[in-house]
């Protein structure tokens, strides 16, 4: 048997011998003029002039130039002039392959006296970068240099084939997201989608597949593609100080991508952006964007392009967040420990989204380190915060689980005030993920979220609100071209107001709202060109809007109780993208949802044509449980269109109508714990908004620069305002106080980006406006004549720049700057009497504004050092939140003083904020 293998040994060698013989007897010669061309055109040149094919990494030779003239000179002696002065090395085999690396080339022939006695050692002969890399290195290269066969062997394949999987991180298990999956030529790519899944459609035959991502290594896999077949890719991490390869995946997006409006952060981006009190926060980073506003100082309710706050959706893994603030909005509702991406969507909004009317803020956390088990938290000044991860079952299923909590007491205390160094406050928050893949076609997803709030204000009133949130999700594939992905989410929240400094009158004031919703997406990839998705959702709303009880048996209020609201919304959808060529995309979509008011519910019936009153009533109307007593329904468009004017700039289209069916009322112009959400009903009708934008993207510098201008125009019908002295709490009458008005929004939004090397960043400036208007028979009052007026959260100027500089690999800080032009309030502006009865004559409504806003932060990363073997990979933020100490104003408020109507500015933060916080991971 020995002498068999070594026959069948020597009968390859000699065939190997024969074909670098004959390739050797009728050399391949190479002609042309090469001047100032990159060695990827020069590669190019030569393989279409001969059959040699070369193979290298792109990284090794992205700046080397070739400028040469030949005529019929031999392949080898032209790579001789070409690498000259270079620490590049190239080998041809005998069937014309070409290798280029780099320091040692790669043996293309066995070495000599491999067939004597002593082969064992010549077996072990590798070529030195491999021989000196470590086990991860190898094993990249011995995957790149594989030759993987996808589909059923077959002879002389021809046709088109698919070919999907999934990318994951080699170091984690997790699926990556947005990373690019293509072909040279011809030029085929796609992205992974959130779950790390691509799929592509190639000619049949061999082909190289790039793969490149944000903070990932650049890699390749060569395939023979058969037939249809699965390719999953696990990539490494790039930790590289500098950081020009972390975004080239993605680095022509804003000018290649169909979507505009829209804005993608990763957690890395988010950690660099200093905060008031040093943890990181995603709505802060959320409201440096262009387009996106917030009322002042400490609030996380967010204005995006004229909206309300109530026009957004936040999902949170699928479901819905009510209220993402902790402790009086200085904090988010997310952990960042454990958030993989956020995307934010201004305009272009996907037609699997709807129910509001201005933006979707979409928050997926990470799935949980699939091969070991790993933590991370941080100690800060105010709150701590710890996560955990690791394998359930290794490499099949995962958990992660963070959690965080305060004590700021201790900061109450030091207020100057006697009236609030008694108050307390305080806040928790827990969130866990479990995946599972179930095999190659299923995986299940399981993800929770809890949160809970307390505080009282000089040691009188507590409130106290929480989140309770969870989703399933179940991702089946069809096939390669088809996936479907069946979602169920379940989220509560509730709030309570407890008084009791009194016994008298002390009393408890409760609110809770329940949402399930059911949902099911399905993606069919065509081809690389064409994609359509398709689906269906229902929600269910079960609001308990307000119930009032004595606290105390000396209490003398009298419980009372408004009625519960019901209701189902539901929607189908479906969105065709189609790629007509390099230069022109299309997106066309069409939601078209369904709401239904349910029993049991007494209504109300107004006289028509007349001011709402508790005296225009005319009747009172009764509908059992399931009964619809209102029904609403409509279409809802989406249109996307891009036409790329060069390879580095485009216009883009696009326009969205959107309905909304839920209403929040807000004695405040921000988020606060005491919000009531209103459903539709025969008396409030939902709200309808239309957008249309166009914008212009161009790339700069090798796609390191990115600059955009966008600008927009949007109408708003039957969104809610309110008449003077609107009472909103405990209301059995609501629709008597509030008003339908309409509204309009315009602006432009400049970004000029760059998210490449040590000094990285960006900078936005938007002009904007938001006016309403209410002018319907049904106000019993008329605002401001019938005209437009600006709206509460109205700021036409405002400019952000968040700059980031990185002085090594362990030091790197961060200086933000934000101006803003003060929001609109209504003024006081004289004092007379009625009937012997004084009164204050005020100003047109929002006809004056508080003082402009800007602030200055910087903040301090200092990393611990980079052993790969230690028990804890630690760091330090040191922040300074407001830096130059400005005292903006949040509000003006009067008090009457000695028969004198003085005015006042409150403002939340009047000095510098230091702060310091301790990170660690391991």
């Amino acid at each position: 048997m020995p002498h068999f293998y070594r026959r069948f040994l020597f009968l390859i060698a000699f065939l190997g011998c024969c074909l670098q013989a004959h390739a050797q007897q009728a050399p391949l010669v190479i002609s042309g003029n090469f001047t100032h061309v990159s060695f990827d055109a020069f590669v190019q040149t030569v393989e279409d002039q001969t059959s040699y094919r070369f193979f290298y990494d792109p990284a090794t030779v992205d700046s080397l130039e070739v400028n040469l003239q030949v005529q019929k000179q031999p392949l080898e002696k032209v790579l001789q002039q070409v690498l000259a002065g270079t620490a590049l090395k190239f080998a041809i085999s005998g069937t014309n392959q070409v290798f280029i690396t780099k320091g040692s080339p790669i043996q293309v022939a066995l070495p000599d006296g491999f067939f004597e006695r002593r082969a064992p050692e010549a077996v072990q002969y590798v070529a030195p970068p491999l021989a000196q890399a470590g086990k991860q290195s190898k094993k990249k290269a011995a995957s790149e240099l594989k030759l993987y066969e996808i589909g059923v062997r077959r002879e002389n394949p021809t046709g088109k084939a698919s070919l999907a999987g999934y990318l994951r991180d080699a170091k984690t298990g997790e699926a990556l997201i947005g990373a690019s999956v293509y072909i040279e030529s011809p030029l085929i790519g796609t992205t992974s989608d959130q779950y790390g899944y691509y799929a592509l459609t190639l000619p049949v035959g061999r082909h190289q597949l790039n793969i490149k991502g944000i903070g990932l290594k650049n890699t390749r896999r060569q395939i023979m593609l058969y037939s249809d077949g699965k390719l999953d890719i696990d990539i490494e991490e790039d930790v590289r100080s500098l950081k020009e390869v972390l975004v080239e995946a993605e680095k022509d997006k804003n000018v290649s991508g169909l979507q505009m409006g829209v804005e993608k952060l990763d957690i890395r981006t988010i950690k660099q952006v200093p905060t008031a009190f040093g943890e990181a926060d995603i709505l802060r980073v959320v409201l440096t964007l262009p387009g996106v506003k917030s009322v002042g100082e400490g609030s996380t309710g967010m204005n995006v392009r004229g909206g309300s706050t109530d026009q957004n959706l936040i999902l949170f893994n699928d479901a819905t967040i009510y209220n993402p603030s902790h402790l009086f909005g200085f904090f988010s509702a997310f952990n960042p420990d454990v958030l993989k991406t956020v995307e934010l969507y201004k305009s272009a909004v996907p037609a699997k989204y709807g129910g509001r009317l201005s933006s979707v803020l979409e928050v997926t956390t990470r799935e949980g380190n699939k091969k070991q088990l790993t933590g991370s938290g941080g100690i800060g000044l105010l709150t701590s915060r710890l996560t955990l991860e690791g394998p359930i079952v290794k490499d099949k299923t995962s958990f992660i689980i963070g959690g965080r909590s305060t004590y700021s007491n201790w900061l109450l205390k030091q207020l100057p005030n006697k009236s609030y160094n008694k108050s307390s406050a305080s806040f928790y928050d827990l969130n866990g993920q479990v995946t599972h893949e179930i095999d190659s076609k299923n995986t299940l997803y399981l993800s929770g979220y809890l949160s809970k709030d307390k505080f009282k204000l000089s040691a009188d009133t507590l409130y106290q609100f929480s989140n309770r949130n969870a989703s399933i999700k179940w991702k089946h594939n069809f096939h390669n071209k088809l996936y479907g992905v069946l979602t169920g989410a379940y989220s509560h929240y509730d709030y309570a107001v407890t008084s009791e400094k009194n016994p008298v009158n002390a009393s408890e004031l409760t609110y809770g709202l329940n949402q399930a919703n059911l949902q099911a997406d399905f993606s069919y990839f065509h081809n690389a060109k064409h994609t359509v998705d398709f689906g269906a959702s229902s929600i269910l709303y079960n609001i308990a809007p307000g119930s009032l009880k004595p606290y105390s048996d000396e209490s003398l209020i009298a419980a009372d109780a408004l009625q519960r609201e019901r209701a189902v919304e539901s929607a189908l959808y479906v969105s065709d993208r189609i790629d007509f060529s390099r230069r022109l995309s299309l997106s066309l979509g069409l939601r078209y949802s369904f709401f239904n008011a349910m029993g049991p519910r007494e209504v109300f019936a107004y006289a028509p044509g007349a001011p709402r009153s508790e005296g225009s009533v005319q009747d009172t109307l009764s509908y059992k449980a399931g009964d619809s007593f209102a029904s609403y329904h409509g279409p809802e468009y989406r249109l996307s269109a891009r036409l790329g004017l060069t390879d580095n700039s485009s216009v883009k289209l696009s326009f969205n109508r959107l309905r909304q069916y839920i209403h929040m009322l807000s004695n405040t112009t921000s988020v606060s714990p005491t919000d009531i959400w209103k459903l539709s009903d025969s008396n409030i009708r939902p709200q309808v908004g239309n957008q249309v934008a166009l914008g212009y993207y161009q790339n700069f510098r090798a796609n390191t620069i990115e600059f955009s201008v966008e600008g927009y125009y949007k109408t708003m019908q039957d969104f809610l305002d309110y008449k003077s002295g609107a009472t909103l709490v405990m209301n059995h009458h609501i629709e008597t106080d509030v008003v339908n008005a309409e509204g309009k929004a315009y602006g432009v939004e400049l970004m000029l980006r760059k998210m490449t090397g040590k000094l990285n960043g960006w900078a936005s400036y938007t002009y904007s406006r938001t006016l309403v208007r209410v002018n319907n028979p049904e106000a019993a009052e008329v605002i401001n004549n019938g005209e437009y007026y600006p709206s509460n959260f109205d700021k036409p100027h405002d400019f952000t720049m968040v700059s980031n500089y990185r002085f090594s690999q362990r030091f790197s800080t961060s200086l933000n700057f934000t101006y803003s032009t003060g929001r609109p309030i209504t003024l006081p502006l004289a004092k007379y009497y009625d009937g012997n009865v004084q009164r204050i004559l005020y100003s047109d409504r929002n006809a004056y504004r508080v003082p402009d806003y800007y602030r200055v932060d910087f903040a301090m990363n200092i990393e611990g050092n980079h052993k790969v073997r230690k028990l804890a990979h630690s760091s330090w933020t040191l922040a300074v939140y407001n830096l130059t100490g400005r005292r903006n104003p949040y509000s003006i408020y009067f008090k009457s003083e000695d028969g004198k109507v003085k005015g006042y500015k409150l403002s939340i933060f009047g000095n510098p904020i230091p702060t310091v916080t301790y990170n660690f991971k391991f």
